[in-house]
């Protein structure tokens, strides 16, 4: 797998849930930065996405397919989840779930690397 989009992804969501943490403790909902933020986010796990299924169909490591597309996809659904919530929740607890998706996507991919190491199911 890409370190260096591994890397663009963890940096940004650690930005991002940086920034989140802000907001709660100020007391303040997301806004337009926040929410462009995970928009960018969003694209550099589309990239990783085309990336890591490019890479996976020429290794040659022992790494479960459909274990790692799958997270590929799912990782994917975290952001969207938590912003379309955040929303529709405009409170402080809307802003708690924007923190939630941002550590789902920093768990979902260091698990993905560890199965990109081999350490599948």
């Amino acid at each position: 797998m890409n370190d260096w989009v591994m890397g663009a992804v963890l940096v940004l969501s650690a930005v991002a849930l940086l920034g989140i943490a802000v907001l709660l403790v100020k007391d303040q909902t997301a806004g337009d930065p926040l929410f462009a933020l995970l928009a960018v986010i969003e694209v550099v796990l589309l990239v990783q996405l085309v990336v890591g299924s490019v890479q996976l169909s020429g290794t040659e490591r022992d790494v479960s397919g459909v274990l790692f597309v799958s997270y590929l996809v799912g990782i994917l659904t975290a952001l969207p989840i938590g912003a379309f919530w955040s929303l529709a929740e405009r409170t402080r607890a809307g802003t708690a779930v924007l923190a939630v998706a941002a550590f789902t996507v920093i768990a979902l991919e260091l698990r993905l690397d560890a199965i990109w190491g081999g350490a599948g199911a």
